[in-house]
């Protein structure tokens, strides 16, 4: 196994780091009052989030899939997601209560699985689960562009924090059904462990 200063430093790792750092400049440009400044938070948190497929892609083409990797990846997903609602909480975009059922929800699932891990069961991430990802990705980037622009050629125009709003609550459905999904197989899985153990001697 490769030691932390070469994962370090591997490349899958360094993009990964890298979105990370994109975090602060979401933060700094989000604003109630300039579309400039909004569209600029949007695109940084954009490319972040699409980096998120890179460094998997680069991971398991370069054969560079490591341990640090795996604990960085959901660290770094996981902290973009948290740091733009929580700030979205503060510029009154989106309610404190949606915010803390989404974040408890990704806690306790987090949890669950660092349990199943503990006893040697693996809990994938599920189609739920991916569905809720990308409905934060596009609900959080609308929330972002955040002001109302007109839709080219249709003639009317659409208030993007509206509709991210809309698409934010639709991953809150989302969460809450793979949330329910884990909870069922993780027990499905301790309960087949249990059966499948031999007998004490």
């Amino acid at each position: 196994m490769a030691n932390i200063g070469s994962q370090l430093t591997n490349l899958p790792n360094l993009v990964t780091m890298g979105r990370v750092l994109f975090v602060p400049g979401v933060l700094y440009y989000m604003d109630n009052y300039s579309p400039v400044r909004s569209l600029i938070a949007a695109i940084l948190y954009l490319v972040a989030s699409l980096g998120d497929g890179i460094d998997g892609y680069l991971a398991r083409s370069r054969g560079q899939v490591s341990v640090l990797g795996k604990f960085l990846d959901p660290v770094a997903d996981k902290l973009m997601v948290t740091a733009v609602m929580v700030f979205m909480v503060a510029l009154s975009r989106v309610p404190a209560w949606l915010v803390v059922v989404l974040i408890a929800r990704d806690l306790a699932i987090t949890g669950l699985r660092s349990i199943a891990s503990s006893e040697g069961i693996v809990i994938a991430a599920s189609r739920g689960g991916k569905i809720k990802t990308a409905l934060q990705l596009v609900g959080l980037t609308l929330l972002l562009v955040h002001f109302r622009y007109p839709l080219l050629g249709l003639g009317i125009s659409i208030d993007y924090n509206t509709a991210g709003l809309v698409v934010l609550y639709l991953s809150l459905g989302a969460s809450l059904i793979s949330g329910v999904d884990y909870v069922v197989v993780f027990f499905r899985a301790i309960g087949e462990s249990k059966r499948e153990a031999p007998p004490p001697a």
